[in-house]
């Protein structure tokens, strides 16, 4: 089945970095695309971040709240998809998941992983 691992997460100052992994197993991971959601308390699933590989090459999409500080990447060899998080933000602060496929999902998979940004 399919499974998915965040980790990465942790307590950080504003305007530090972190960088999320997520490792994918139970389905052929280079031919999805894989997105990046967060879940801050008291709200819903908020979209962050796709990446696609497509015969055209791969394709990153984020949302404006993340744009130009937020990464993502994805290593097919290790079914792995990161997230490369800089000038974090309290903002910021939530669970974060990865998710199989370019939409959000109605209920994550994993377990998630915390971001905390705070000084």
């Amino acid at each position: 089945q399919v499974q998915l691992v965040e980790s990465g997460g942790g307590l950080v100052q504003p305007g530090g970095s972190l960088r999320l992994s997520c490792a994918a197993s139970g389905f052929p991971f280079s031919t999805y695309a894989m997105t990046w959601v967060r879940q801050a308390p008291g709200k819903g699933l908020e979209w962050v971040s796709t990446i696609s590989t497509t015969t055209f090459g791969v394709t990153t999409g984020y949302a404006d709240s993340v744009k130009g500080r937020f990464t993502i990447s994805r290593d097919n060899a290790k079914n792995t998809v990161y997230l490369q998080m800089k000038q974090l933000k309290s903002e910021d602060s939530a669970v974060y998941y990865c998710a199989k496929g370019p939409e959000v999902p109605e209920f994550p998979i994993g377990q998630g992983t915390q971001v905390t940004v705070s000084s």
